[in-house]
């Protein structure tokens, strides 16, 4: 597009400022409104698509619907002619994923605050029931202000009873860094898919990077799904406790164990700075005078690493000679007072949990049930679930706990937690279809089936040199686990069809037959009926198998025969009528 292009007479494209997967945006001026906008407009490869146009107009209403300070504005939505635009804010500022490419991790509190308003943004999409489903830093616009907005609602969706991630064609929606387990695996998705990836979103703003990284997305997938998210804190110890939790739970695999809504994941960000800082302010400024017994020391531990990590403050009055002596009297026994009432509160609370008595519970029978139904249970009888381990089973089914402890019958109390082992399923897995593969996808993927490579033989093929032609044992076979599997790939020297060269000149015969791995061999002539210069037969035959390097004679043509041409010879010429 010319910048001097203008759409629906009104809006004058300028420059470009993206280009996305789908999608290019423009800098434009609103002709009518006199303002500056973002127009983005579909790309000219998909407006056939008409998977890639219902997403585009999906975003559109999906996105228009919304009016909120931390989602971009939607002006305005249309198509004229094959051309399908959007309308939007234009925000003066850079992308959440610049910001971290230029400064690394950031601290804390910047973390927290664009984090709430991230979370605030979605919160305004999932009232009207929209999950967003590909929140990442590239979506997310920082002004210069400091406000961060969201943006690209291209795979945004209403949420239903039957919501699932797109797994037509191979294709997974969302961004592999940032999607949820739950999208990986292409089952429903709802307003807790965008929790995990906020989560996500939190972790590299603290770290500088992504909690899982690999060199297809097959296996970053693979690792959303199964692998625990290391604590940001391995990679910045400057992180609170209580924020590292936040995105320990925002990044929980079984949705169940996340925050509900996004309603209390903004409550616990808000509250990161809050919770506790009279209390810890005052055993802080007391912590080098109070001399602790066992029991108010064993307190004091229990409140915590939130309660503790302050400095001391050295507080300044501004008080007359005659007072200060007086003052500082005064204010030791203050705070030491005050340190003294909050050790005694500490005790007292700690006795409180330690010391109440609590209720006993018969442990349910956990086995065969998944992780969510696992976890239901366990909060109706008020007590927890914690994963142990993964381990191969034939009796129960991948997800399934397969073993717990305490075991099911014995009573526990109130509070308890029961750890239990997660089935990865038989250790028979099903061999995968490797034929037609590369050599290197095919590799790919016995890892991923959790089985060996074994002997890669060449063999005559037409395939491209490199894909799979056979394996050992064949795909839908089930073999244990680390078993090996043999390939054979093309050396690409098996036969070919040989091109039809009938019509074509020397010059054009002779590319044909490069192209296809075939040489040409002798050229004659003959007289034909067909145009000079044109091939009019060929040996071997066109559609005939061939070796790479067969080569193929051609007959060509020197125009009609001259013998076979009406002799004129003798007639005269009618001059009477010329």
């Amino acid at each position: 597009m010319r910048n001097s292009n203008v759409l629906a007479g009104r809006y004058e494209l300028i420059e470009k400022i993206g280009d996305g997967g789908m999608a290019i945006v423009y800098k434009a001026k609103d002709r009518l409104l006199k303002r500056m906008i973002a127009l983005k407009v579909l790309k000219p490869e998909f407006v056939n698509d008409s998977k890639f146009v219902e997403n585009f107009r999906r975003e559109s209403h999906s996105a228009a619907s919304l009016n909120h300070p931390n989602i971009v504005n939607v002006y305005d939505v249309g198509q004229e002619g094959n051309i399908n635009y959007i309308v939007m804010e234009l925000v003066d500022g850079i992308t959440l994923a610049d910001l971290i490419e230029e400064r690394g991790r950031l601290e804390y509190r910047e973390v927290v605050n664009l984090a709430v308003q991230i979370a605030k943004g979605l919160q305004a999409a999932h009232e009207k029931d929209i999950v967003h489903r590909d929140i990442k830093p590239q979506n997310i616009m920082i002004t210069s202000e400091g406000i961060a907005k969201i943006t690209d609602f291209g795979i945004a969706k209403p949420v239903t009873n039957t919501t699932i991630v797109d797994v037509s064609k191979e294709n997974i929606m969302g961004s592999v860094h940032y999607f949820s387990p739950e999208q990986a695996k292409g089952v429903r998705v709802d307003n807790k898919s965008d929790i995990y990836s906020l989560g996500v979103v939190i972790f590299e703003m603290l770290t500088g990077r992504v909690p899982f990284d690999g060199d297809n997305p097959v296996t970053i997938a693979l690792m959303q799904i199964n692998e625990k998210i290391t604590p940001p804190s391995a990679f910045n110890p400057n992180i609170p406790p209580r924020l590292e939790q936040i995105v320990m739970k925002a990044t929980e695999k079984y949705p169940s164990n996340r925050f509900n809504k996004i309603d209390e994941m903004i409550d616990a960000l808000e509250n990161v700075d809050k919770i506790g800082n009279v209390a810890a302010g005052a055993v802080a400024a007391n912590a080098k005078t109070m001399q602790f017994t066992e029991p108010e020391k064993n307190a004091y531990d229990y409140m915590g690493d939130d309660y503790r990590d302050y400095g001391d403050d050295d507080d300044d009055y501004d008080y007359n000679d005659k007072k200060k002596k007086k003052s500082g009297k005064s204010k030791k026994k203050i705070f030491i007072t005050i340190g003294a009432i909050v050790a005694v509160v500490a005790i007292a609370i700690a006795g409180f949990f330690i010391l109440s008595p609590k209720k006993d519970i018969k442990v349910p029978d956990f086995k065969g049930m998944t992780l969510e139904k696992a976890n239901e249970k366990a909060e109706e009888l008020k007590i927890s679930i914690k994963v142990d381990s993964y381990e191969n089973s034939d009796k129960y089914k991948r997800d399934e706990i397969m073993s717990q402890d305490p075991k099911d019958g014995e009573m526990v109390a109130e509070g308890a937690t029961i750890n239990v082992v997660i089935s990865k399923g038989s250790e028979k897995g099903v061999v995968p279809n490797l034929v037609g593969k590369t050599e290197e996808q095919a590799k790919e993927m016995i890892k991923q089936y959790d089985f060996e490579l074994g002997r890669v033989s060449e063999q005559d093929s037409s395939e491209p040199k490199g894909t799979v032609i056979s394996q050992d044992p064949s795909s839908g076979n089930e073999i244990k686990s680390g078993e090996t599997i043999n390939i054979v790939v093309s050396n690409g020297n098996g036969p070919k069809e040989i091109p039809n060269l009938n019509g074509l000149t020397e010059s054009e015969a002779r590319k044909s037959l490069e192209k296809n791995d075939f040489k040409l061999g002798s050229v004659k002539e003959a007289y034909s009926s067909m145009e000079y210069g044109k091939v009019i037969s060929q040996s071997p035959r066109a559609n005939s198998l061939g070796k790479k390097g067969t080569t193929v004679d051609i007959v060509v043509s020197k125009g009609p025969d001259p013998s076979s041409m009406p002799d004129n010879t003798g007639i005269i010429p009618d001059t009477e009528n010329p």
